[in-house]
This record gives structure tokens, C-alpha cells and sequence, in this order.
């Protein structure tokens, strides 16, 4: 039999859970048989950085951001107030799925790179991290027209969002939004692009968030990985992470 005097604790517990928002998003199943980890968190090996994306513009090109391995990651920042740039594979994919786990501070901009170029060119997952900024929207780095569409934008903190019009709309609300991301803790962030004009579906933490098709073929049909530091403003002291990128060939 339960105490009467823990009663009051129990019934505010109740009340609580109550009150809580209930999970309105499905985790997909997925089959992840057939990845290659193509960053073990032991080397950058496989890995270089361009200096040649308008990023690094205000190193004259000669620098593409600061990039090291640390705790098991790889850790991007400015290397000078405003300069950024991408750290990308050697190797190219043409229709591949990625997985990337990501734990950035809440400020600076960056992105997931798809079928990149060395000047950056490519379908970006989004992973501006910021307020007013977005996590698995698409945007067309350096393409043509006009390509960018996202679900919600993040607000003054990381676990706030508003939810935006949108061909796909967003599986969560401003209320569960907290329950999918975590800040301050590795979240998993995976992008799968097929075909040209692509097909490009994004997942954050399992849920689907994004399926869209671009109607023309406007890129190469195979790039590299990359990861992003966005350029501009002062960034030199807040970082981006990165760890456990895998990737599936689908062809």
C-alpha cells in the first residue's frame, strides 16, 4: 500500500505526465546493413578541406575554416573572424545514404553537403543551427533555381521551433519538438539522394522530415560528402561536431 504522506508527490507525478505533450511523430525502422563508416573519429584520413567555396573569401582563399579531430570528432570553427569553408570525402557517391551524428553549438551555420564540388556546389541538408535557421530543410548551394524549402524554423533556443508552410509538412509540433532533439547531446541527422533531377529525403533522429524531387538536372550526378562552416560574422569561438559518418552506396 502506498503512504498517504507520498500521495500529493504521487498525484502532482500523474498531473505532470498528464500535461505532457504526447509524441505525435513515428521513428522509422530502418535497414542499416551495407553501411561503410567513412570517419572513425581516429583520423581525417579520406577527408581534405576546400578553401575554394565563397566561405573562404575572407582569407583570400587561402584557408577554408579550422578543421581538427577531437574527442572522436570532427570539430569545425573560423579559423579568422568570417572565414569558413567545407572539409569533404576524396572519394565521390552518385546515389547514396548518409549518416551523420551532430552536436553544434547554437550559432553558427552549417550543412550537410550532397554530391559536393570543390567549390562547394551541391544540395545541402540544412544544419543551420541558429535562430531563424532550420535542421534537414534542402537548400541548393551554388545552383540553380532558387532551391529552398524547409519546415520550421529554430527560435531563440534550440528546443523552440515555429512551423512554416511547406510541400512536406512537418512531423512535429512546437510542443513535441523537444522530445525528438536534445541540444548539448549527439543527435543523428541522415540524408538519402537518388537519381538526377535527385529525389532527396531527410530523417532527424529516425523521423522523416523532408521528401523532395528537383524537376531539372542542374548538378553532377556523383560528388563528395562534405560538412559545412558558413562564413561571415565572428564565429572563431563557436564549433561544429561531427562524428560517426557512414555512408551506403544505393548504386
Amino acid at each position: 500500500m502506498r503512504p498517504l504522506a507520498a500521495l500529493p508527490l504521487f498525484l502532482a507525478l500523474v498531473s505532470a505526465s498528464l500535461d505532457a505533450p504526447a509524441a505525435d511523430f513515428t521513428r522509422e525502422t530502418f535497414d542499416d546493413s551495407g553501411f561503410e563508416t567513412i570517419f572513425d573519429g581516429k583520423s581525417l584520413r579520406g577527408w581534405h578541406v576546400s578553401t575554394q567555396t565563397g566561405h573562404s573569401g575572407a582569407s583570400m582563399h587561402t584557408s577554408g575554416g579550422r578543421w581538427r579531430l577531437e574527442d572522436g570528432a570532427i570539430v569545425g570553427s573560423q579559423d579568422i573572424p568570417g572565414n569558413g569553408g567545407i572539409i569533404l570525402t576524396d572519394r565521390h557517391f552518385g546515389d547514396f545514404e548518409v549518416i551523420v551524428e551532430m552536436n553544434n553549438d547554437y550559432g553558427p551555420d552549417s550543412g550537410l553537403f550532397l554530391r559536393s564540388n570543390e567549390r562547394g556546389q551541391a544540395y545541402q541538408y540544412l544544419v543551420d543551427y541558429h535562430s531563424a535557421g532550420s535542421i534537414a530543410g534542402l537548400y541548393g548551394e551554388g545552383l540553380s533555381g532558387g532551391i529552398h524549402v524547409r519546415n520550421f524554423n529554430l527560435l531563440d533556443e534550440p528546443s523552440k521551433i515555429e512551423i512554416v508552410d511547406a510541400p512536406f509538412k512537418c512531423p512535429v509540433t512546437p510542443e513535441t519538438w523537444p522530445e525528438l532533439w536534445k541540444h548539448g547531446t549527439w543527435n543523428e541527422l541522415r540524408a538519402r539522394i537518388e537519381g538526377n533531377p535527385p529525389q532527396i529525403t531527410t530523417w532527424i533522429n529516425g523521423v522523416r522530415f523532408m521528401e523532395w524531387k528537383d524537376v531539372e538536372k542542374r548538378h553532377p550526378d556523383e560528388g563528395s560528402i562534405a560538412l559545412q562552416v558558413h562564413g561571415g560574422g565572428d564565429y572563431t569561438q563557436q564549433f561544429v561536431r561531427y562524428r560517426n559518418v557512414r555512408v551506403k552506396a544505393l548504386r
